[in-house]
């Protein structure tokens, strides 16, 4: 009677236990679970979604007419088209939607600027501007999404001035986003000197660990610069009533380019020492 429970228990290690048995243990999907499991770094996920069909669509929607027009096929239309800007659209609604308590971490980044300051007081200065911008940008965001949504009753008039005066408050923090990372590399040009200086005293030790930490510093600051590239553009072309650019492709390009630097930027933030 005494062998039954064990025979159980390995018929049921053997069956139960055999998938989990074959999946080994692997840091990258670690990494991934961990920084999915975020709220920026899901965020950043699905805007790679959403720009990236927004901007295949426009190919399966040409192939489909170039096809009909050669008697190939029967309708101009593409399924798949349809199909990734419908999706893309969702994601971006759901964005937007994720995006209502965007307002909590700005309140803390206000209050916790004036416990901890940053390095210099022209740095201080620049992201308090920038908060108190972001402090606008969400409440002119999430009215105008509330309205678009029929949620709250407001004329197209005023649901068109909310949404280019967020791009317009969105634009001011990229520029002072371009001015915050031009003083970060006068700050990392600073402590690239005196570790050279370090290296040439005989300090290997300390110039070794030191200057991994420059590279990170420097890598993330040129990934920051890509993002802000890739929304600016998109800022400006909100920003303006009859926008910058008169095909959207420039749009999902340059939101692409922006999401997949992001991408990266939290990617790196999130790994492992």
């Amino acid at each position: 009677m005494a062998s039954k429970p064990v025979t159980l228990a390995r018929l049921g290690d053997t069956v139960l236990g055999s998938v989990g048995t074959c999946i080994p243990p692997n840091k990258r999907i670690d990494h991934l679970v961990r920084y999915l499991s975020t709220w920026s770094g899901s965020d950043k996920f699905f805007m790679i979604i959403q720009y990236a069909c927004k901007l295949v669509a426009p190919y399966f929607l040409l192939r489909a007419k170039l096809q009909y027009n050669s008697g190939r096929a029967k309708t101009a239309e593409s399924f798949a088209a349809i199909a990734l800007n419908k999706l893309g659209s969702n994601i971006s609604s759901a964005r937007t939607l994720w995006n209502f308590w965007g307002l909590l971490p700005i309140i803390q980044w206000l209050s916790s600027l004036e416990r901890s300051q940053p390095q210099t007081r022209k740095l201080l200065n620049i992201e308090r501007l920038q908060a108190l911008a972001m402090l606008a940008y969400y409440p002119l965001e999430h009215a105008y999404y509330l309205g678009s949504q029929s949620i709250i009753r407001i004329s197209p008039s005023t649901s068109n001035k909310l949404v280019l005066w967020s791009c317009r408050v969105w634009a001011v923090y990229i520029v002072l986003q371009f001015e915050h990372l031009r003083e970060d590399m006068r700050l990392l040009a600073i402590d690239e000197r005196a570790a050279r200086a370090a290296r040439k005293s005989g300090e290997v030790t300390a110039e070794a660990s030191t200057s991994r930490v420059l590279t990170k510093r420097k890598a993330a600051l040129w990934n920051q610069v890509l993002v802000n590239l890739g929304n600016f553009p998109l800022a400006l072309h909100w920003s303006l009533e009859k926008g910058l650019f008169g095909n959207e492709v420039w749009v999902n390009f340059f939101g692409l380019v922006a999401a997949l630097a992001s991408f990266k930027g939290g990617w790196a933030a999130t790994s492992s020492p």
